[in-house]
């Protein structure tokens, strides 16, 4: 009884952390009864991560904007531009990808930072400077697709980046080695970093869960990456899509939880006066994280463009749409200061599995938008909710 009570007391204590992973397990058992086990299918969840990947990366920038209360509407169409310039590089330009993507990602970095110029240094409403930038974007977008409409990219190393899957090594059963191995070592990094973060808690006092409820965390986290290993296994393994999301977020866990810079940006957003008076360079701040959600659009175009084999003159529209939509389900908080990058790839996933499987079912476009809508005010509500108890 005592150890239910616990669960219960945790769940309660942490809701904001956990209700979107229980969100997501509702919606995923949902649509496979529905569709009588094809949502669950290894080809299904392979396109699904797929199709939520190019927003995934941009909704773990736009949750370091929203964490500094600031907002960036700019992205979408960023990642549709630097992905037509990625494009007419290759296409037109006979340059090479290995010199095409890096050059995309710093074009990004400097957009980026002139809205922080923009924000920090001038002054201007986050939601003004961004919004100026979006029709910037949008028009620069139309101008160099104008004359073809679509620009058809045929280089393969480039196309791998949306459609390829790492290679295989060989087939065990049926399944693929290498992704197996990816998922064994994520299953290891996961259990080494859980490990050292109660190990720290403990040697500086603070409050940590019970034996008994850190092992059944273990357990069950570990037990959920190996069974989705195992379903992309039994397809094509991991694409690239997937593996550069997860390095995504890897990076940005890592450099939001371990390291000074990450604990200065919840410092802005949590109090933007008092990190100033306490030596923090606050403009500094806005500018490495809209540079960062410059470099991560740019990356968004890149998955975009090449998921599609080409680029087009709609190719970003309403994609910041989705990535704040993806940011607020996953738990960042309107008021600043709160919210996870991991989160953030939860909320991205929650989208896109609210869009596949209703289109499995067969539901209409009209309806879809209603019930993604509703799923995100019901989100804001829920954080307006458990910020004021806690108030």
């Amino acid at each position: 009884m005592g150890f239910l009570t616990e669960v219960k007391t945790l769940i309660k204590d942490n809701i904001r952390d956990y209700g979107m992973y229980i969100a997501l397990v509702v919606i995923l058992l949902t649509f496979t009864i529905m569709t009588d086990g094809l949502f669950m299918s290894s080809r299904n969840i392979s396109n699904l991560l797929d199709s939520a990947g190019y927003i995934a990366v941009l909704a773990v920038g736009m949750t370091l904007v929203i964490v500094i209360r600031h907002i960036d509407l700019s992205v979408g169409f960023a990642a549709g531009f630097l992905g037509a310039i990625a494009a007419i590089f290759l296409t037109q330009m006979g340059v090479s990808v290995y010199i095409t993507v890096p050059a995309i990602l710093i074009f990004g970095i400097v957009a980026g930072l002139f809205n922080g110029f923009l924000i920090a240094q001038l002054g201007i409403p986050a939601f003004v400077a961004t919004l100026a930038a979006m029709l910037i974007f949008r028009g620069a977008l139309l101008r160099v697709t104008e004359q073809t409409g679509t620009i058809i990219v045929n280089d393969d190393k480039f196309n791998a980046l949306g459609n390829g899957f790492i290679p295989s090594l060989m087939e065990v059963n049926g399944l693929h080695l290498l992704s197996l191995i990816v998922g064994l070592i994520g299953i290891l990094l996961y259990v080494y970093s859980e490990f050292s973060n109660r190990r720290n808690k403990v040697k500086y006092k603070f409050d940590v869960p019970s034996k008994g409820i850190f092992a059944l965390k273990l357990i069950l986290v570990s037990a959920v990456i190996a069974y989705i290993t195992w379903i992309l296994a039994g397809y094509n393994g991991f694409s690239w899509t997937v593996v550069i999301m997860l390095a995504v977020v890897i990076i940005y866990h890592f450099m939001t939880t371990k390291t000074v810079l990450g604990r200065h940006i919840y410092a802005v957003g949590s109090n933007p006066e008092a990190a100033h008076l306490s030596g923090i360079n606050v403009k500094k701040i806005t500018y490495i994280v809209f540079g960062s959600m410059g470099m991560l659009a740019a990356l968004s175009g890149i998955l975009f463009t090449s998921r599609l084999q080409s680029a087009t003159t709609t190719a970003g529209t309403l994609f910041e749409l989705d990535a704040i939509a993806a940011a607020y389900v996953g738990g960042v908080s309107s008021a600043g200061g709160v919210g996870k990058v991991t989160g953030a790839i939860i909320g991205a996933i929650v989208m896109a599995s609210l869009t596949n499987g209703m289109n499995l079912l067969g539901v209409g476009i009209s309806y879809q938008y209603i019930i993604r809508g509703g799923v995100l005010a019901a989100a804001v509500i829920f954080d307006v909710m458990t910020r004021r108890k806690r108030g």
